[in-house]
């Protein structure tokens, strides 16, 4: 590669900062992963069942993944820094909006459809706009780099929210991570920059190959071709499954924590969910490039369903109910999780290109909200007739199971667009 290209005002670097920018956002838009913490610190005087404390959750789950395809073509067509911009004003309005109610309708106004939405549109910019600054055989790395922020989020989200809630009050503690939110995301979505059309250039005329054992530089196709793939539909069920089961445990890993296995600490389960699901998105990113994305999918289904598998076994004065146990157990959890936060966007290059990357990886993450929304309901109204979450567990385990085996008949990417 042309190394004047790089060196010339300090390009090289500034892939870094645009990828730490992104990182940074994430950290911010990660508040998702903490609302078990929300929701267990909603007073009783409110009112509100099992179900109303899912319904704000996962209205934000779906809005985040439905609003991610406007919010990827509005950053193909104005770029990553009005796409990141308006997201952080409606995550923080949304947080505002939370805190003057007290009624399930209010919150899920507040944090499912506004903060959901807000999310999406900020969450859409920043692997775009990271992943051109570098060549193609470091996507899953700076995929997983960039997202793992999300991840990480709750690490410092729960006991921060716990803290404040403790201090303050739920409502104060909303509203002042409203404001927080909105003034940090919109800070640093103004760093969110593309790289020179040269300097794109020397990344392309590296001869590279990418995950799959195929040429690097991948056909470009339009939302409409991807559309025409039967690729594009069964990782779109893979992503659900993987996602879906993540996000499930998620919702509910505080409660969990509390009724299932007696600990009341249910914060330290969140943050050390978030530990794994952070780290777990760097690794398994990294590893995709060298082994290939639907290895490594492969390897994260089946261990996820194992350790579902054991979560479901835990009960109180079990061996497993103990704090460091399930801390672990959450760990592992997230971090297979959070790997298909980095593999899905890196598959999603490797199979439809870069250059309507925002609205197909849009398209493609409407699974995450999909499996994100029925599994979370499934998981408070399962609780609300059974007083147990096992038959949501048991439902999970089978779609990981049809997850793996959909990455064995996944295709190779194709190098050739289909018609248009």
């Amino acid at each position: 590669m042309n190394q004047e290209v790089f060196s010339k005002s300090g390009l090289k670097n500034r892939g870094w900062i645009v990828a730490i920018a992104g990182l940074g956002i994430n950290l911010a838009l990660g508040v998702l992963y903490t609302w078990s913490v929300f929701s267990k610190a909603i007073p009783k005087e409110w009112g509100w069942s099992e179900t109303d404390r899912s319904l704000p959750y996962a209205v934000a789950v779906l809005l985040f993944s439905l609003m991610m395809v406007p919010g990827g073509r509005l950053q193909d067509r104005l770029g990553p820094r009005v796409a990141a911009t308006v997201g952080g004003l409606l995550v923080g309005l949304g947080f505002i909006l939370a805190s003057l109610t007290t009624l399930p309708l209010g919150w899920t106004i507040g944090f499912g459809v506004l903060v959901g939405s807000g999310i999406g549109f900020a969450y859409s910019a920043p692997i775009p706009a990271a992943v051109r600054w570098f060549p193609a055989r470091q996507t899953g790395m700076i995929s997983g780099i960039v997202v793992s922020g999300f991840g990480l989020a709750a690490l410092y989200a729960a006991p921060l929210a716990q803290f404040c809630i403790s201090q303050l009050g739920i409502s104060s503690t909303v509203l002042l991570f409203g404001i927080a939110y909105l003034a940090l995301i919109v800070v640093l979505a103004q760093l969110l920059i593309l790289p020179p059309a040269e300097y794109v250039a020397a990344l392309a005329a590296e001869k590279t190959t990418s995950a799959s054992g195929l040429p690097s530089v991948a056909v470009d196709f339009s939302p409409g071709q991807v559309l025409r793939t039967p690729a594009f539909y069964m990782m779109w069920f893979m992503y659900a499954c993987g996602a879906g089961a993540g996000l499930m445990i998620i919702s509910k890993l505080a409660t969990i924590g509390a009724k299932q296995a007696g600990i009341e600490l249910g914060f330290l389960l969140v943050a050390s969910l978030a530990i794994g699901n952070g780290i777990g998105r760097v690794v398994t990113g990294t590893i995709s490039d060298f082994l290939g994305r639907r290895a490594t999918l492969l390897g994260c289904f089946i261990f996820q369903a194992i350790l579902i598998l054991l979560l479901a076994s835990v009960q109180q004065g079990s061996p497993l109910a103990h704090t460091a146990v399930l801390s672990v157990l959450s760990a592992l959890i997230g971090a297979n999780f959070g790997a298909n936060l980095a593999l899905f966007p890196a598959a999603a290059k490797d199979y439809f290109g870069m250059k309507h990357f925002g609205v197909n990886y849009g398209m493609l993450f409407t699974a995450y909200g999909a499996g994100g929304f029925l599994l979370s309901l499934a998981a408070g109204r399962v609780f609300d007739l059974y007083q147990s979450f096992a038959p949501a567990y048991f439902l999970t385990i089978a779609l990981l199971v049809l997850g793996a085996v959909f990455t064995w008949l996944l295709p190779a990417p194709k190098r050739e667009p289909v018609p248009a």
